[in-house]
């Protein structure tokens, strides 16, 4: 089974990728509706949560709002909260990839916003980054509810450049040139990873 990891900084296109990879049947692991399931309604990580920041549990869910607000530009509240949620998210893709390995699927994706940050790419046999113009992504991201250009840049410093995913990447996937681009291009990424399950990738580049 071949495991390509799927990542890309804020605003680059990576939500709607993912969708291309399930549209050609692609099982894909989506880390951030991991994430959601933890800390909605009776979450395995909702107690916890709690405990480490009184106050944002609201009708048995974690406010995101509210848990933003208290970790937001708070190195010591993001590695707590990264402490609780990480290894829950990483049960999740085992089991995810397991079940993938039980049901002999040649390829699957890991979607992971920080992959690299995290060093979820240690468990990929590749890795396709998503990119897109800086000019485009910022407006992607200004047009987001609640967002401002301070917020893009403290969250633009927390991950690695997009240059640099790029130089660490074995696939590229250009979201500026329209969805029909985008499109055959993760077609092409499925047929030649797919080619490869069960082999030694020859171009890992990180």
């Amino acid at each position: 089974m071949f495991i390509l990891g799927l990542t890309g900084s804020i605003g680059m296109g990576k939500t709607t990728a993912a969708k291309a990879f399930r549209f050609f049947g692609v099982p894909t692991y989506d880390a951030d509706a991991a994430v959601h399931q933890l800390t909605g309604s009776g979450g395995r990580a909702v107690a916890s949560v709690e405990a480490a920041f009184p106050g944002v549990v609201k009708n048995g869910a974690v406010d995101r709002m509210a848990l933003g607000k208290k970790v937001f530009d708070d190195s010591d509240a993001i590695k707590k909260l990264e402490a609780i949620l990480h290894p829950l998210v990483r049960k999740a893709q085992f089991h995810f990839l397991k079940q993938a390995a039980k049901r002999k699927e040649k390829l699957v994706v890991l979607d992971i916003p920080l992959l690299f940050e995290t060093g979820g790419f240690e468990f990929c046999d590749a890795v396709a980054v998503v990119s897109a113009p800086a000019f485009l992504q910022r407006i992607r991201v200004l047009s987001r509810h609640g967002m401002t250009p301070d917020k893009l840049v403290a969250i633009l410093n927390k991950q690695i450049p997009d240059i640099e995913k790029r130089r660490r990447a074995d696939f590229i996937i250009l979201t500026g040139l329209g969805r029909g681009f985008s499109l055959r291009c993760i077609g092409e990424i499925v047929k030649v990873a797919s080619q490869f399950s069960g082999k030694k990738w020859p171009l890992r580049n990180y």
